[in-house]
């Protein structure tokens, strides 16, 4: 038996071993094997005769369910080992198997019940002791001592367990949630993702419809050919942000973010696919880089649902900026259709859920005289909470 084994075995809850039974009867054989040299060759008290025989190796036969019944082990044992002791039969003898069950009730029951028993066995211990040897006030010492320490071994043994017990589940907790906020970082990355794709290629399609039935005599090849190319690449890239998502989702240990994240620097390519004008005035602020994806994907979301909702001809305006230092982020457009971009799915919703994943603040909804608003508070300089 190794370091680590032994580690585990102090760890591991003792009533959940693996063949309790059988362990702890080769346990009770080794400490009968002891027991028995003991009585033979140490000179403490008289050597047993046949009733101290049958009373010494009885004490062991209940160390078998020592881990089952650890109380009623307790008993049967002080029960046997207080006549052996009372007919001053070797004292040493039985010390192993006593300490074994003293140890186990301590190692598994509440501390009232440990302390209970300590001091049923302290005081069958000195009741016999003082009978048998009342001038020997070290011994009665020395005995107390034994019994004391062994409880308080066994309850230490049981409180570290405990505490590893704690550690891990706090860790199996930690893990679960992490997985969780995984699980819910890619759903957003994936709604937004197709969302917008999606909306854009209609969008686009829509052009290239329009261009086809709008005068058939007079087609404009070239806008039919740039619509075209505009759903192409706009799949292109869906399907790359896809694969890259899959990969994360199939890659061995916990799922991480791979790539670099989208950022502020994104912002021209996304508001051009829209058609919607960009204002950006951060300056040469470090904006870190939740904060930056965050921002990123609330502009997203709020394109494809202004495209949506207020139609492809609506005036979509997107601002960013700093406030100190909270960067923020403002969408709107003048569409016809008060509160369109409102929607009924989870769009806003995980808008909210974007900002607030990294301590700030979304608002949404219709304007004065029409269209919609989408505006974001993100602090540079608060910490990720949990979504």
């Amino acid at each position: 038996m190794g370091p680590v084994d032994i580690a585990a075995a102090f760890t591991r809850d003792p009533q959940a071993a693996p063949y309790p039974v059988r362990c702890d009867g080769m346990l009770a054989a080794g400490f009968a094997v002891v027991a028995t040299v003991l009585a033979l060759t140490v000179d403490d008290g008289r050597r047993p005769d046949a009733l101290g025989w049958a009373l010494l190796l009885a004490v062991h036969v209940p160390l078998a369910w020592r881990r089952k019944r650890p109380l009623a082990v307790m008993l049967v044992v002080v029960a046997l080992v207080a006549p052996y002791h009372a007919l001053d039969y070797m004292h040493l003898a039985p010390i192993p198997a006593s300490m074994a069950a003293l140890y186990t009730v301590a190692a598994t029951g509440r501390p009232r019940r440990t302390l209970l028993v300590g001091v049923l066995v302290t005081g069958v211990t000195l009741t016999i002791q003082v009978v048998t040897n009342p001038h020997e006030v070290d011994e009665v010492l020395r005995v107390s001592g034994w019994v004391i320490a062994m409880l308080v071994f066994g309850t230490s043994i049981r409180l570290y367990r405990q505490l590893v017990q704690s550690v891990v589940e706090k860790a199996e907790r930690e893990s679960e949630r992490k997985v969780a906020e995984e699980r819910l970082r890619i759903a957003r990355d994936l709604h937004d993702l197709l969302a917008h794709t999606i909306t854009l290629i209609g969008v686009q399609t829509s052009v290239a419809a329009h261009v086809l039935v709008a005068d058939p005599d007079r087609l404009d090849r070239a806008a039919l050919a740039k619509a075209l190319d505009g759903i192409a690449d706009t799949c292109r890239e869906a399907r790359a942000e896809v694969r890259t998502t899959l990969d994360v989702l199939r890659a061995d240990g916990p799922a991480l973010q791979e790539g670099p994240l989208p950022d502020l620097s994104g912002l021209p390519d996304l508001v051009r696919s829209a058609r919607a004008d960009l204002s950006v005035r951060t300056g040469d602020a470090k904006v870190p880089a939740a904060v930056g994806a965050a921002a990123y994907r609330i502009v997203q979301e709020s394109l494809t649902n202004a495209v949506r909702h207020a139609g492809p001809s609506a005036a979509v305006r997107v601002d960013v900026g700093l406030a100190g230092e909270v960067l923020t982020v403002s969408v709107t457009d003048d569409g016809e259709a008060p509160g369109g971009t409102s929607g009924s799915g989870y769009g806003i919703l995980g808008m909210r859920e974007r900002a607030r994943s990294v301590g700030g603040t979304l608002d949404a909804g219709p304007r004065t005289g029409g269209g919609f608003e989408v505006t974001a508070s993100l602090p540079l300089g608060t910490r990720e909470v949990m979504a």
